[in-house]
C-alpha cells in the first residue's frame, strides 16, 4: 500500500498522523476539565487573541485551538495538492474534499461546545449528545483523510453496489465500530464528571437506579466494544482466507487484528485503573488506529480484484457469498 509513495502520498499520511495527535490533545482538554479555559469565547480566548497571565486550563485549551487551526491549514493544502498532483476523476480528489468538509464541521461542533458552555463540569445530556456528534464527525474526518492517503498511495477506488454480502458485512463492521466509539465518548465523559474511588464504587455507581444517566450509560460501552471487536476479528480472518493473494491486504488485516487485541487489553486496563487521563488517551489512540486500519482493510477488500480461481473462494462460490 505504501511502497513507492510520492510526496503527495507522504504528505497525506503525515496530515492524518498530525490530526490524530490533535484529537488526542482534544481528549486531554476534556479529561482535565480545561474546555472552559477560554471561557465562553470562540474563536477568541477569554475575549483576547493572546490571553495575558493565562491559567494552566487556558494554556491547554488555547494550545488545542492553535493546533486545530494548523490542522485546518494542512487540510486546505491537502485539497490543493490533490487537485494539482492527481488527475481529474482520481479518487484522492473526492476524498480530500470530504476531508475539508468534515474538518470544517469538526470546528463547528467544537465551537458549539464552547459557545453553549457544554464543557468543564457541565453534566447535561445536551453535552453527551454533542460529544457523541463530535465523535461521529471525528471518525468521518479520519475516514476521509485515511481514504485520501490510501488513494494517494495507489489504492484502487472501490464501490459498495454489487458487492453482495461482502459490502453488507464490512459496512456493518464500520457501523458497529462507530457505535462503540460514541459509547466510549459518553463513557469517558461519565468517568471525567463522576470519578470512582474503587472498582466496587464504580460498579455501585453503574447499578444504582438513582445514578446520573451518564453513569448508567457507561455500561453500554463494554458491550458494544466487545461486539465490535468480535465482528472486526471475524471479518479480518474471513478476508485473510478469501482475498486473492494481496500482500498489502494481508498486512492490513494483520495490523487490524493486532490493534483490536491491544484495544481489548487497553479497555480492561482502563477499567481496572479507574480511567486515568493517560489511559483514556491511550484508549482513544487505539480506537482511532483500529478505525483507520479497518477502513484500509475494507477499501482494499471492496476494490476490484482479478477473478480468483474457484479453489481460492470460500465455500459458497463467489465474493457475494462472503458470509456463507
Amino acid at each position: 500500500m505504501m511502497g513507492g509513495m510520492d510526496r503527495f502520498a507522504r504528505y497525506a499520511w503525515m496530515t492524518l498522523a498530525y490530526n490524530v495527535a490533535v484529537i488526542l490533545w482534544g481528549a486531554a482538554v476534556r479529561a482535565t476539565g480545561s474546555g472552559a479555559g477560554c471561557g465562553s469565547h470562540w474563536p477568541l480566548c477569554t475575549g483576547e487573541v493572546v490571553p495575558r497571565s493565562p491559567r494552566i486550563e487556558t494554556i491547554i485549551e488555547l494550545t488545542h485551538r492553535v493546533t486545530s487551526g494548523i490542522a485546518l491549514l494542512l487540510v486546505v493544502v491537502l485539497v490543493v495538492l490533490a487537485f494539482r498532483w492527481r488527475p481529474r476523476g482520481h479518487p484522492a480528489r473526492k476524498a480530500a474534499v470530504f476531508t475539508l468538509l468534515f474538518i470544517l464541521t469538526e470546528a463547528a461542533v467544537g465551537a458549539g461546545l464552547v459557545l453553549f458552555e457544554l464543557v468543564a463540569d457541565n453534566q447535561s445530556m445536551a453535552r453527551a449528545l454533542f460529544m457523541g456528534t463530535h465523535l461521529i464527525n471525528t471518525f468521518f474526518l479520519l475516514g476521509a483523510m485515511t481514504l485520501t492517503a490510501h488513494f494517494a498511495s495507489g489504492g484502487a477506488p472501490f464501490r459498495l453496489r454489487g458487492r453482495g454480502s461482502l459490502a453488507v458485512w464490512l459496512v456493518s463492521g464500520a457501523a458497529l465500530l462507530l457505535l462503540a466509539g460514541v459509547s466510549g465518548a459518553v463513557a469517558a465523559l461519565g468517568d471525567t464528571l463522576f470519578p470512582a474511588e474503587s472498582l466496587s464504587h464504580a460498579l455501585e455507581q453503574d447499578l444504582s437506579p438513582a445514578a446520573h444517566l451518564l453513569i448508567r450509560l457507561r455500561l453500554l460501552h463494554p458491550a458494544l466494544a466487545v461486539a465490535a471487536a468480535a465482528l472486526a476479528i471475524f471479518l479480518a480472518f474471513r478476508l485473510e482466507s478469501w482475498q486473492p493473494g494481496s500482500p498489502a491486504a494481508r498486512q492490513a488485516n494483520r495490523w487490524t487484528l493486532r490493534l483490536v487485541f491491544l484495544q481489548i487489553v487497553a479497555g480492561v486496563v482502563n477499567i481496572v485503573l479507574l480511567a486515568p487521563i493517560w489511559m483514556q488517551i491511550v484508549h482513544l489512540l487505539l480506537a482511532d488506529l483500529v478505525w483507520i486500519s479497518y477502513l484500509v482493510v475494507a477499501a482494499q477488500a471492496l476494490a476490484p480484484h482479478p477473478e480468483p480461481s474457484p479453489s481460492a473462494l470460500p465455500s459458497g462460490g463467489r465474493e457475494g457469498s462472503f458470509a456463507r
